[in-house]
């Protein structure tokens, strides 16, 4: 076809372990099209983006670029190809104003010396061109999220980037920035760009791609007019299976309050307070949602409650015991789970096999020890268990945890974490880089555990999934709490990014009304 501006034909992707990421995939773009790219965790997009990017060489196959072949070896050769990419973890230096960070590596020159002025006016003429409003002389650590986003996009295109592949675009946005990403991503396409949307969200796909190709098992399972299907044929693609995207969950019977903190306060070692007198109880018998853009106070809460940090002032009570300033072992002896948001430093062992990872927290109490041993046969038992009851993929528990898939791995961390009763959990960014089907089951469980009297904190960075799964919801915006909701059900994603953005909040009163 004469539009078609991308061909990636037959592409194999063969690692020297022997997995296959990519199996003979051919995926076409168009010119001045959105075209989206989703599929499971494992699936082989990103692969498959990472040698259309020249991050990664193919085992076989071609790359057509308008017609005729090129061989894209390093992402150097890809941008002089007109081939830009955004990926999910920015690569901006913090220290560095947005301008200097447009043009690092290509900056304008005036004798010997950087020519600022120009980078300043480079920077401001690409922003107006394509309505990725920023500030040129505004240093990257202080800018919001969704401006370093914009920030990235603009450096792309100052290197003449033709196609854009935007990773994960909108994980971090606030509804509102979404907004705006999707506008800016519209003028890109009639100012002549083509845009690859690399996501999870489907409903996103659905609003803003012109077509989507869905990936399975490494292969290309087929690619449609997005305005022909829903978000369920999607899901089913992806899947293989009927998925259900939406959360039915019966009425929260409230019991007593389970966790109680009181005007907490936490600051780094750099003396930055990242908790601000934050106060609230979690009862049992719900699930408390905490949503807020990332880096306004989530991982500091959820590490002072579950003891990995201490606060400087304030209080956290656990039923009727005081663990303010207790450790990670006193704080899981009083009865409270915790699913960390970064599975793979503070989650898991990976070098330990599964059987090993679901008892680490309590391999020297009964039924696991035999005198001064572990009873092996006992832990066995609970791992294979443990392996059927929550559907983790693996041959069998002596596996090492590292071996396995995000999502399964994410599911031993669960299971251990459930399997304890306890009568919290911390469920820290519980589906993060988990697929559509284990995130579907990672509902189920949670909904399990709430409806049969634990208290459940949610922390999720997943504007959808925290409103979905909550009961109440409260919003952190630069370590306070911006409001509390006692019925999550009553609220749109438009207002709570007003409140996530901090242009909106409730009084002291309204807040500690609700707590």
């Amino acid at each position: 076809m004469a539009d078609q501006l991308i061909e990636m034909r037959n592409i194999t992707k063969v690692y020297p372990n022997g997995v296959r990421a990519n199996s003979d995939v051919s995926f076409e773009v168009r010119r001045g099209e959105i075209h989206a790219l989703v599929g499971e965790n494992g699936a082989g997009k990103s692969t498959l983006m990472k040698i259309l990017y020249g991050m990664e060489r193919p085992s076989s196959g071609e790359i057509l670029l308008r017609g005729a072949p090129v061989q894209i070896s390093n992402p150097q050769e890809a941008i002089r190809n007109g081939i830009g990419m955004v990926h999910q973890n920015f690569m901006l230096v913090p220290s560095f104003t947005v301008a200097e960070n447009i043009v690092l590596g290509t900056e304008p020159q005036r004798g010997v010396l950087i020519d600022r002025a120009a980078a300043v006016e480079a920077t401001h003429t690409l922003a107006k061109q394509y309505g990725l409003a920023v500030d040129p002389t505004a240093v990257v650590d202080a800018i919001p999220v969704g401006t370093r986003q914009r920030v990235e996009i603009l450096k792309a295109l100052y290197r003449g980037a033709d196609v854009l592949i935007l990773d994960e675009p909108t994980a971090v946005l606030t509804p509102q920035e979404t907004t705006e990403l999707f506008a800016a991503i519209r003028q890109l396409v009639r100012a002549g760009k083509t845009v690859i949307f690399i996501s999870h969200k489907l409903r996103e796909v659905k609003q803003i791609s012109d077509r989507v190709s869905v990936m399975r098992d490494a292969k290309m399972v087929g690619t449609v007019d997005t305005s022909s299907v829903q978000e369920e044929d999607i899901a089913r693609m992806m899947v293989g299976r009927e998925v259900f995207l939406h959360i039915d969950k019966p009425t929260a019977k409230r019991g007593a309050a389970v966790l109680q903190v009181r005007d907490l306060e936490y600051a780094t070692e750099a003396g930055v307070e990242a908790l601000k007198g934050v106060s609230f109880d979690v009862h049992a018998g719900e699930i408390l949602g905490i949503a807020g853009v990332e880096g306004n106070g989530q991982t500091e809460l959820v590490e002072v409650i579950s003891g990995l940090r201490h606060a400087i002032d304030g209080s956290v009570r656990l039923g009727d015991q005081d663990i303010t300033g207790a450790t990670p072992r006193q704080v899981r002896q009083a009865g409270c789970g915790h699913i960390p948001e970064d599975r793979l430093t503070n989650g898991v062992a990976l070098t330990a096999s599964i059987n090993e990872n679901l008892i680490v927290d309590r391999y020297a109490q009964p039924p696991f020890t035999k005198g001064m041993f572990m009873d092996l046969s006992a832990v066995r038992s609970n791992g294979d268990a443990l392996i059927e009851q929550f559907g983790i993929r693996t041959p069998d528990g002596s596996v090492p945890v590292g071996s396995l898939s995000g999502g399964n791995m994410q599911k031993v961390v669960v299971a251990r974490e459930l399997s304890s009763q306890p009568r919290l959990l911390i469920a820290a960014q519980p589906t993060r880089g988990v697929d559509i089907g284990a995130s579907e089951y990672m509902y189920e469980k949670l909904i399990e555990a709430r409806n049969a009297g634990m208290a459940i904190l949610l922390v999720s960075a997943d504007l959808a999934e925290v409103m979905s799964l909550s009961d109440r919801l409260a919003v952190i915006k630069d370590g306070r709490l911006t409001a509390i909701f006692p019925h999550a059900h009553d609220l749109n994603e438009e207002e709570i990014g007003l409140y996530m953005l901090g242009i909106k909040h409730q009084t002291e009163e309204e807040i500690k009304a609700n707590w």
